[in-house]
């Protein structure tokens, strides 16, 4: 995740994937983790009230429709968090170099208890629960040469000081050594003793890739014995790193940061828009397996404040044809569901769009996803039911113009002469049809159950 802003076809064979020994023994994220992050809405700001609601909002109104994890973002140890000049933060941090949230924001966590009676809130609800951590060690621990809880080592034997995140300057990097291994053990062992169910880790993914610390990290959350799902940022995630990346983390960002806008975004050059996203899913196609899932980034959709990681308080700058193909194309290429508008204000159509119980089962449960086609502004994905005959079919026009769309069955890779059609976004039963045929307004989609 960029701090400077955010804090910045084939089927899939499994053994084409290296699996780690951590995720096949503790069953984590076998299907694309669903939840909701709080950066999109809330940046570095979000306090415990604020969480409460929202797990209490998706509790009430998503848990049903498989959302399960309550993230807090970037910065839960600052005490200043409204600070603008970012060397002047205030970090809550142990004797023993370990950040802790800020109990003035965070009140249940006083007297040592860390975020455990809030994941202890969270769980009473059913739901899961999360938090970001920046990669390596904070350098208030190095500078004064901390111990390292439970190791007899120091923070300097840990601290690689020739190396901070390009875009966060909170911590050094960590040494491939037993010193760095111990670190990482130590904040683990302290983020699973408040029960967490997920991590994730920003600055190891991308600019830069940092495999001996993913390495580090997946060993320690071994070590803990806890099944937590280790989310890796930012992107775009190299190609040539899937069989790593997936080797020790169940989830990675395939992109840089994604807000709300198709195209680019003025002064925000370097976030990703929903049309870039086309090409960036179908490459990484072939690499989605159970357990295992790029990482298409958050959805910021609905409304996006009081404070968001990126430009000013706002509804979502999507339209509602963009938000609905947002999803479609997420759910096809089966990523990571991680809500980022404020649930608090939560509204109906961002709530249906959420909730569609077909679409999120594209998403949750099927195989052989694919782009099928790409021709000019026309694209083309197709899947299979997990279980059952069938297909999905989803098609988007990413032009700016209608595009009336009529192809054969036979040309996006399907063979029978006659489907019986089903829209999953109007949850209703089309008829049989023997040619895929669609008028589409600009970034608009259909996605289609055919039997």
């Amino acid at each position: 995740m960029q701090k400077i802003s955010r804090f910045f076809f084939a089927v899939v064979l499994l053994s084409g994937v290296a699996v780690s020994q951590r995720n096949e023994s503790s069953r984590v994220a076998i299907t694309p983790p669903m939840g909701w992050n709080s950066w999109d809405s809330f940046g570095r700001t979000i306090n415990e009230k604020e969480v409460r609601g929202t797990a209490e909002k998706v509790a009430k109104d998503l848990k049903s429709s498989g959302w399960q994890y309550i993230v807090i973002d970037e910065g839960w140890y600052i005490s200043n968090p409204l600070e603008q000049d970012a060397t002047r933060y205030r970090f809550t941090m142990t004797e023993d170099g370990r950040f802790i949230p800020d109990p003035a924001r965070f009140p249940s966590s006083a007297g040592n208890s860390g975020f455990k009676p809030l994941a202890d809130y969270v769980h009473s609800l059913g739901l899961k629960f999360g938090i970001h951590i920046l990669r390596g060690i904070p350098r208030d621990a190095a500078r004064g040469n901390l111990p390292i809880a439970q190791s007899g080592m120091r923070a300097r034997d840990a601290a690689d000081e020739s190396d901070t995140c390009p875009w966060n300057a909170y911590n050094f990097g960590i040494k491939d050594n037993e010193a760095g291994q111990k670190y990482y053990d130590s904040i683990l062992s302290l983020y699973a003793s408040w029960d967490i169910d997920f991590i994730k880790v920003d600055c190891i993914a991308d600019h830069p890739y940092k495999p001996a610390e993913i390495r580090m990290i997946s060993e320690a959350i071994r070590k803990t014995g806890r099944p937590i799902v280790l989310s890796l940022s930012p992107g775009p995630t190299a190609l040539e790193h899937a069989s790593e990346v997936a080797k020790h983390a169940e989830m990675w960002r395939t992109c840089d940061d994604l807000w709300d806008h198709w195209g680019t975004w003025k002064g925000h050059e370097w976030s990703q828009g929903l049309l870039a996203q086309f090409r960036t899913a179908a490459a990484w196609a072939p690499h989605i397996a159970s357990g295992h899932w790029p990482d298409s980034d958050m959805l910021p959709l609905g409304r996006l404040g009081p404070s968001p990681g990126a430009g000013e308080p706002r509804n979502t700058l999507l339209t509602r044809d963009e938000q609905r193909t947002m999803i479609t194309l997420w759910s096809m290429a089966r990523s990571p569901l991680m809500m980022g508008g404020n649930l608090l204000e939560l509204d109906e159509w961002t709530k249906s769009l959420l909730t569609n119980a077909e679409v999120l089962a594209v998403d949750q449960n099927s195989k052989e996803n694919q782009q099928a086609l790409m021709d000019g502004d026309l694209v083309i994905w197709t899947a299979r039911p997990e279980s059952g005959n069938g297909f999905y079919v989803a098609v988007f026009n990413t032009g700016d113009s209608e595009l009336s769309v009529d192809r054969s069955w036979r040309e996006v890779g399907l063979e029978k002469e006659t489907y019986h059609v089903r829209d999953l976004w109007q949850k209703k039963n089309v008829g049989g049809a023997n040619r895929l045929t669609v008028k589409l307004a600009p970034h608009a989609s259909i996605i289609w159950s055919l039997q």
